[in-house]
């Protein structure tokens, strides 16, 4: 089977369109932000020094899929913007989220799993 064979066949598959497409928007996301950070001047470590988190941090929200709104407006304000997040439906645009930069924040660090107390032995 050819390789865009093998692909007609895997996209058939129920659910893969929807999952190629959420694929396809994680990368979008992680690229722009990589790439907003890159041209203004910035290393993961200086970014996370203005919001406030290690470098790891910063790395885990270019890669992450499930970035919050907060943890993004906060990323976009330390680089001097502002975030917009709206609707367009036809041709009206239905704006639900426009911040302003507000200084750089803080962003909370990611919780570390809960550890469990070791069973003793009877």
């Amino acid at each position: 089977m050819s390789l865009k064979g093998w692909e007609r066949k895997v996209l058939k598959a129920p659910g893969a369109a929807t999952r190629v497409a959420e694929i396809e928007d994680e990368l979008r996301l992680a690229a722009g932000l990589t790439a907003l950070r890159e041209q203004a001047g910035l290393s993961q470590r200086e970014l996370a020094k203005r919001i406030g988190v290690s470098q790891p941090r910063v790395a885990a929200i270019e890669q992450s899929r499930n970035v919050t709104i907060g943890v993004l407006e906060q990323y976009v304000g330390a680089l001097g913007g502002k975030l917009e997040v709206a609707v367009v439906k036809g041709n009206r645009k239905i704006s639900l989220v426009s911040s302003c930069a507000r200084g750089t924040g803080r962003i909370a660090p990611r919780a570390k799993a809960a550890s469990r107390p070791k069973k003793r032995s009877a």
